[in-house]
């Protein structure tokens, strides 16, 4: 394993100088967010969302902050969304942990959809995101009492390095209180979803993006219909390239396509056949776009689910 530090891409100053032209809400956000902050007109609506991003932008320039993917359903759109709300009503405390989570709009969404809040926990490297989460929607952790624990999945004091959990192996007795928990060691084996959304294209080379598939995967119970889930950018063929990206910065990176990130998670991290890999390349959409040219990536919806 490569004990390289990771490189997060982050914008140019020319994204940042634009960040506010990028603002777009279709229908189904707009309603979501005005029923989350309680503001009605459309202008003052914008005005609220423009103030935290620019708070958002001093802490870390990342390409979702400027693109107001914190504005976005990134979870309800896929095809495994339907499933994860499933686990959460069927299976008896669910544990669902969201992968950098930033504002908790997923979170948030999906507690509106069924999702029991007490089964939730949520983590993201900047703490000062989740923050900025309640002044976006209004909130208070009395008032949206999701746990929050922030760090370093490649950080060994916070995730541990683990085996994978099988069903001979598989811990035994109630899971810690989540509200106590500090790190996610104590979750190995525990978690019935993990969502990671806009994540692992952050991680410039594929041995990274490998790494953090490896800190992740011993979370999962080992109970079949156990999933991870997301979404990342993507290429129609794997590999390193260098391209404008949708943030107005040079993006060189390892895109993923379907075959590799198969390849990656059943009978690389997992076991070969012990998972389900479900994978679709779609088209960015047009909020996502270059202002004067068209992203070249695609945007890969996928879940990987214990059979």
């Amino acid at each position: 394993m490569s004990t390289a530090t990771p490189t997060p891409i982050h914008s140019s100053d020319a994204s940042l100088a634009n960040a506010g032209s990028r603002y777009n809400l279709d229908e189904t956000e707009r309603t979501f967010l005005k029923a989350r902050t309680g503001i009605q007109t459309d202008e003052e609506l914008k005005q609220h969302i423009l103030a935290v991003q620019r708070e958002a932008l001093t802490v870390h320039p990342y390409p979702c902050i400027v693109i107001f993917s914190f504005t976005k359903l990134n979870l309800g759109g896929l095809p495994a969304y339907g499933r994860l709300l499933e686990l959460g009503k069927t299976r008896k405390d669910a544990i669902w942990l969201d992968v950098g989570c930033c504002f908790g709009n997923d979170v948030r969404k999906a507690v509106d959809d069924g999702y029991p809040i007490q089964n939730i926990i949520a983590t993201d490297i900047n703490p000062e995101f989740w923050v900025l989460g309640h002044k976006l929607f209004a909130s208070t952790p009395e008032t949206f009492p999701v746990p929050f624990v922030p760090g370093d999945a490649f950080d060994p004091a916070f995730l541990a390095p683990a085996p994978i959990a099988t069903a001979a192996s598989a811990p035994t007795g109630p899971a810690p209180p989540l509200s106590a928990l500090t790190t996610l060691t104590p979750l190995h084996g525990r978690v019935s979803a993990v969502s990671v959304c806009n994540v692992f294209h952050l991680f410039a080379a594929e041995e990274e993006q490998a790494r953090l598939a490896r800190a992740l995967a011993p979370l999962l119970s080992a109970e079949p219909g156990s999933m991870l889930l997301g979404k990342q950018a993507a290429q129609r063929e794997s590999g390193v390239n260098t391209q404008g990206g949708a943030a107005g910065q040079e993006v060189t990176m390892f895109f993923h396509n379907a075959e590799s990130w198969t390849a990656l998670w059943d009978g690389g991290v997992f076991a070969k056949g012990t998972v389900e890999v479900e994978a679709q390349l779609v088209e960015p959409p047009v909020w996502h776009q270059a202002e004067k040219s068209r992203a070249v990536y695609c945007v890969m919806e996928w879940s990987v689910t214990r059979v």
